[in-house]
């Protein structure tokens, strides 16, 4: 005689912890792709994807863009997945010109350091400086120092001791009239070495906003607040990390990486740093 389970099958004879939508597997997240992130239940096209803060840049129908932590909380196809960084691709050719557009020289070892500096303001803009003009420095013998700000510019040039053969040039942010960098600068120049010194700047509050804002998939740069300090204020309207300095660093470091050459810079600032390199080594 035949009889029926009354309890249905073995229920562990199958995964039953397993998630009525399944586990969740990992695929690289590629522009293009449609997804939806389940706390928000955002549905949109991955649009970017940065490798060095980990995120992903969704955007709706109705053209509206967040960014998201690259990992778990995606659904594709209804399917829960976990975003991962693309694989990256195969480092281009050589380069036939140098990043500031000048005609890269090949075979040609790096001159011996000149006595004349170029300081600018701070670790950020010395390494955009660095990235953009680098070769053309180490070609020419410009060393790049950084001073921490420029509250104590006259104090560096008194221990530097700029002269006809140790010419300093300074790049400063934020350089305007009525500001606090240009009444420094006015001093200087007004002082005994001010013909061996010259100080040019940018009208921008920070060396970030130098970067062009669409290599970064913005229209502009945000508007931060005077009360509040600007990187932090960029990277929380961004839905960036921005709790201490490590994410700062990490910030920085994903527009530093956008920056492959001139072009990705305001004018503003490229013609400030040819100004600066002209004047130290002529």
């Amino acid at each position: 005689m035949t009889t029926s389970d009354r309890y249905g099958s073995d229920v562990l004879a199958t995964d039953w912890r397993a998630p009525k939508r399944g586990r969740a597997v990992e695929i690289e997240a590629e522009t293009g792709l449609v997804v939806e992130e389940v706390t928000t239940d955002m549905c949109g096209e991955i649009v970017a994807v940065d490798r060095d803060i980990r995120t992903v840049t969704l955007e709706d129908r109705r053209n509206k863009r967040r960014t998201f932590p690259l990992g778990p909380g995606f659904l594709l196809e209804g399917k829960p997945v976990i975003l991962m960084p693309p694989t990256r691709l195969k480092a281009p050719a050589a380069p036939t010109r140098t990043a500031s557009g000048s005609v890269a020289v090949s075979g040609v070892k790096a001159r011996v350091a000149r006595a004349s500096r170029i300081f600018v303001e701070g670790r950020h803009d010395a390494e955009l400086v660095e990235k953009v003009w680098g070769d053309d420095l180490r070609v020419e013998g410009v060393v790049v120092e950084y001073l921490d700000g420029v509250d104590d510019l006259a104090e560096h040039l008194r221990d530097f001791g700029p002269g006809p053969e140790r010419k300093v040039g300074v790049l400063v942010d934020h350089l305007v009239p009525g500001s606090k960098e240009s009444r420094i600068a006015q001093a200087v120049a007004k002082s005994p070495v001010g013909r061996h010194v010259l100080i040019v700047g940018h009208p921008y509050v920070d060396v970030w906003a130098a970067v062009k804002p669409e290599r970064l998939g913005l229209q502009r740069w945000p508007d931060v607040p005077r009360s509040v300090e600007w990187k932090k204020g960029v990277c929380q309207q961004l839905g960036w990390p921005h709790r201490d300095q490590a994410d700062i660093a990490r910030a920085w470091k994903h527009i530093l990486g956008k920056v492959t050459s001139f072009h990705d810079l305001e004018p503003a600032l490229l013609g400030r740093v040819e100004e600066l390199i002209d004047f130290v080594t002529g």
